[in-house]
């Protein structure tokens, strides 16, 4: 991988659409460099976009990310951006176990009332014994 990308070659490569690199970049997440009209995506764009990526499929909002990544920035080792990762992390890991349960419940619920239709289906079609 070269120093530099285009937004074509940063779509193929972490599989967004131009639309997103552009919202990622207006919501001050990516900062490209501009040459003319063409953006170029540095090695730390790269990973900048691999992290918001992987904060998205966690469920983290895009202003977390963007305070997460600004972070990175301070001079203490990322200590306290990996300490803050670290706390949003596991409140997210929590909000998606009870997500989780709550959406389990939902299924074992919705089961039982299928089955509940089902039966009533059946004794609707039986013919009826009393004629």
């Amino acid at each position: 991988m070269t120093d530099m990308m285009t937004i074509r070659q940063m779509c193929i490569a972490f599989d967004v659409t131009p639309r997103t690199l552009r919202f990622y970049e207006a919501k001050e997440l990516l900062f490209p460099v501009r040459d003319g009209q063409h953006r170029l995506f540095t090695k730390r764009d790269r990973a900048r976009l691999k992290l918001i990526l992987q904060g998205k499929r966690f469920g983290f909002s895009l202003e977390d990310i963007r305070q997460l990544l600004d972070l990175y920035d301070m001079d203490d080792a990322q200590f306290t951006q990996l300490n803050r990762t670290y706390q949003l992390a596991h409140e997210r890991l929590k909000d998606m176990i009870a997500q989780r349960d709550e959406l389990t419940g939902a299924i074992e619920d919705l089961r039982l009332q299928l089955k509940w239709g089902e039966q009533r289906l059946a004794e609707m079609q039986r013919p009826n014994a009393a004629e």
